[in-house]
């Protein structure tokens, strides 16, 4: 007993109640007052049953984080489980909210369990890198067959109620946690059920152990899409324990595979992420307890590509919103194009069959600007010039009702330019989603020179309520992600011209665990939208338009930088490309030479890293956190590599800088001289960590 965990009696059945808001995490002081306050129940002979059950909104919702890369405190959780299963009075989980990680671990332990109807339950830790360390992968197999606990395990998604009593995991669903973990715990004691100690009951492992097809089947199924990732590779290798060896050698199996992946790269950089997002929703400069403004109604204004994939964002939120276009033409196309997509997506078993009608009925498409009267949050998604983006922010300053913040969706464009042709600069900021904007998961927040708090703070909570990570970030052109991104395009040009092939290039980038390579990319965009910009401004790209002068614009025509079969969006390599690229070169009078996969990698991502130091010098984003997560969910950064600023901590700011410095003097391109943020922080031994490090101390 202590300040968190209290223990009462209601006759012969011991209470104990765990209460460390927000979410009765695991901390030392919980395991430590479970401990004492079961060991206190099952002492006193008065009782004869015990329930554990939390106060506040959830049950135990997992690991302390805070306690996460510290020594460990003791008791341990397994010291604490052994005692709980090993009672001989039955001890009953009463689970409501969700129980994940340690906190199922801890509810395995127990002899029964029961559940609200809305309660979640899994183990997750794949998601931070690691796998269940408290005997969560030999107890849950146990509990639900080795099929579920893989997908639990192994892919780290939560099940709800129904599906646990359907498989086994609980015994019951109740009305209420403390009431109902009582009743039936009575109910246990009037019926002498046997206690159900999960390490001895082996029963549903046996149809897994006599064909373990089930098992592997079932792995592979998951770990397919596990590309470069660890952890669900370990995590299965420890559900298969608790099929072929004893339960405590299967713990012994898992505490090794814990351990490993607690002191790996890829787990401290995946937990790194997780701490990342938690810090990118606090946003610097805002006075603590800025409180967002209220946001009934939403319009969008556009329905094309974007327009559309932010409505949809809505929507599936459960989000009624305007979809506002110019003529009943584009209006009438736009709705095609979202009913398509959703019907797409249940096809593919993605959501429900009656989803698309749901999600379609929340979204009202009418014409004219004057439908956003009563909006509380507006953002435009029009074409991606100024002024056109200027005309709609003019009318919005006439129709727009006070108070009603105004957001564009552009990617590169000034907004505080865009906030001047308004009355209500204080109102206008960037809400910049990525394409798709139904999937993809990052929301640039652009704040303005003029942007109020409370504006700042609305565009974060709605960006949250749609199942987006916002990231907050200043005014420049194409703000941090895109800022970066033409970086390494102009360094993916620059190496075509050295010697290397547009599919070296990419096979270096996706093997570092980026989705596509800027050559495939650029396939995918189509080549000839740049071309038109590049003649606009009077630029050229020698390769990119002989490319494009050649019909090549990339898989809308078959061919690029690459060669598309029909029906087919692979790319393959295509000699008439390097023929191109010689025929150049030649004519340029430029030899190619040889050029190594390492100089690509670090050609691809430096000036990247370097361009992020640059940002953070002019304090465009607030934390080099902000920025890898800006890369983690608007770019595809494989998330075991933490995000670019991240990745440079960990090869060494010295030897990032130096680096640049060469290719700055090898390539004659002052634009790779180290910024002055990183050539600093390299001169001093120090880390872009140690900036959030010196934020918070002050």
């Amino acid at each position: 007993m202590n300040e968190v965990v209290k223990l009462e009696r209601n006759d012969v059945v011991a209470i104990v109640t765990v209460n460390s808001p927000p979410v009765n995490a695991l901390s030392a002081a919980v395991r430590g007052g479970i401990l004492e306050c079961m060991n206190s129940a099952i002492a006193d002979p008065e009782v004869k049953a015990i329930v554990l059950t939390c106060a506040g909104r959830t049950f135990i919702a997992g690991a302390d984080i805070t306690e996460f890369g510290k020594p460990p405190k003791p008791p341990g959780l397994a010291e604490v489980l052994t005692a709980m299963e090993n009672s001989p009075k039955p001890i009953v989980a009463a689970i409501h909210g969700t129980a994940l990680g340690g906190g199922l671990e801890v509810a395995l332990a127990c002899h029964f369990r029961v559940a609200t109807k809305e309660a979640k339950l899994g183990l997750p830790e794949v998601k931070l890198g690691l796998l269940p360390g408290a005997g969560g992968t030999q107890r849950l197999p146990r509990a639900v067959g080795p099929e579920l606990a893989v997908k639990m395990i192994v892919g780290g998604d939560p099940i709800g109620a129904a599906d646990a009593l359907k498989n086994g995991l609980i015994e019951e669903i109740v009305e209420g946690p403390a009431s109902g973990g009582e009743a039936f715990a009575r109910k246990v004691l009037a019926e002498k059920r046997p206690l159900r100690k999960l390490r001895d009951d082996d029963s549903k492992l046996a149809a897994a152990r006599a064909d373990r097809s089930i098992f592997t089947n079932a792995v592979a199924a998951l770990t397919k899409k596990a590309r470069g990732l660890e952890a669900p590779f370990a995590a299965a290798d420890a559900v298969g324990a608790a099929i072929d060896l004893p339960f405590d050698e299967g713990l012994k199996k898992e505490r090794e595979g814990f351990l490993k992946l607690v002191a790996s790269d890829q787990s401290k950089a995946q937990r790194y992420a997780f701490f990342s997002e938690r810090e990118a929703a606090k946003i610097a400069g805002v006075p603590e307890g800025t409180k967002p403004r209220n946001v009934e109604r939403v319009a969008i204004i556009g329905a094309g590509t974007m327009g559309g994939g932010i409505a949809m964002s809505f929507a599936n939120a459960g989000i009624p919103v305007t979809l506002i276009e110019t003529g009943e033409e584009q209006l009438k196309r736009g709705m095609g194009v979202m009913q398509k997509n959703y019907e797409a997506t249940a096809a593919r078993g993605g959501i429900p069959a009656d989803a698309p009608a749901k999600r379609m009925g929340l979204i009202n498409g009418v014409v004219g600007l004057e439908n956003v009267r009563d909006a509380d949050l507006i953002i435009e998604a029009v074409f991606e010039t100024m002024a056109i983006k200027k005309e709609v922010f003019t009318a919005l300053d006439k129709f727009a009702k006070p108070g009603a913040v105004l957001a564009s969706n552009t990617s590169y464009l000034n907004i505080d330019e865009i906030a001047k042709v308004t009355g209500r600069p204080q109102d206008v900021l960037g809400m910049h989603f990525f394409s798709p904007a139904n999937v993809m998961k990052l929301c640039e927040i652009v704040r303005a020179a003029k942007t109020a708090p409370d504006a700042l703070t609305t565009a974060v909570a709605v960006a949250r309520k749609i199942a987006k990570v916002p990231a907050v970030v200043g005014v420049c052109d194409g703000f941090v992600g895109n800022r970066m991104l033409a970086q390494r395009g102009k360094q993916s040009e620059k190496l075509l011209f050295e010697g290397a092939l547009p599919q070296q290039v990419d096979a270096v980038v996706t093997k570092f665990g980026m989705p596509m390579g800027p050559f495939a990319m650029s396939d995918l965009a189509g080549l000839d939208i740049g071309w038109r910009s590049r003649k606009d401004r009077g630029i050229k790209s020698e390769i990119a338009d002989a490319l494009c002068e050649a019909g090549r614009f990339g898989q809308k025509t078959g061919k690029g930088y690459y060669k598309y079969e029909a029906g087919s969006r692979a790319p393959l390599p295509d000699p008439e490309v390097e023929k191109l690229i010689d025929e150049t070169l030649t004519r340029l009078g430029r030899k190619r030479r040889v050029v190594t996969d390492d100089e690509i990698l670090e050609r691809m991502m430096y000036p990247m890293i370097n361009e992020g130091a640059r940002i953070l010098e002019e304090g465009i984003a607030a934390r080099p956190s902000d920025i890898d997560v800006i890369w983690l969910y608007g770019y595809g950064w494989p998330i075991y590599r933490g995000g670019p600023m991240f990745y440079a901590d960990q090869v060494g700011l010295k030897h990032v800088a130096d680096r640049l410095s060469y290719y700055a003097k090898e390539t004659n391109d002052p634009s790779l001289e180290p910024a002055p943020l990183l050539k600093r922080l390299a001169a001093e031994g120090k880390t872009f960590a140690s900036l959030a490090q010196t934020a918070k101390a002050a």
